[in-house]
């Protein structure tokens, strides 16, 4: 017998790469360490802000810490409830499997051909309504993740604005 094929670059088990047991989907985009990454007082740390005469720099750095503070928690939120909607997905077509395999056999069993197509009909209209349901659940989940997002981003940027009024009200009235 001869050796399978085999890439001197690229050595390994290709089929263990779709084994949903090997890994550990929560893990694969762990979120803890984020914030940590990201952290805007590191940066600033040894960032001498310039000075701008008239406005206050430290202010437009708090305001600017805000907002990336509020996107920060906005991706977070996102990817927790994208994170649910796959796994619950993932869960679905698991069920989707295994409902599908014993309606098989159900199929299998029946003794003629009509009651075979009958029952067949029967499995795929049930398996297309549980599909549907499941998308539409799964539009829903975004639909609403995103109305939450663009929400908070709205709301962000409205008090974004209104603290920028705010700095250039405070520069304006200082000048005079």
């Amino acid at each position: 017998m001869s050796k399978p094929f085999s890439n001197p670059f690229f050595e390994t088990d290709i089929s263990k790469m779709f084994d949903p047991s090997s890994y550990d989907v929560s893990k694969m985009f762990d979120m803890s360490n984020y914030n940590k990454f990201f952290d805007i007082s590191k940066f600033s740390g040894d960032y001498k802000i310039p000075q701008i005469p008239g406005i206050d720099s430290e202010a437009v750095l708090s305001l600017q810490k805000k907002n990336i503070e509020a996107m920060t928690a906005i991706s977070q939120a996102t990817y927790e409830s994208l994170q649910a909607l796959w796994r619950r997905q993932a869960d679905s077509y698991r069920q989707i499997v295994e409902e599908l395999s014993q309606m098989t056999q159900a199929v299998i069993a029946c003794p003629t051909p009509e009651a075979k197509a009958l029952k067949q009909a029967e499995v795929s209209k049930s398996t297309m309504d549980k599909y549907i349901s499941n998308l539409r659940d799964a539009s829903e989940t975004v639909a609403k993740c995103n109305s939450q997002a663009m929400e908070a981003v709205g709301t962000r940027l409205n008090e974004s604005l209104n603290e920028l009024c705010g700095l250039v009200k405070n520069a304006s009235s200082r000048a005079a």
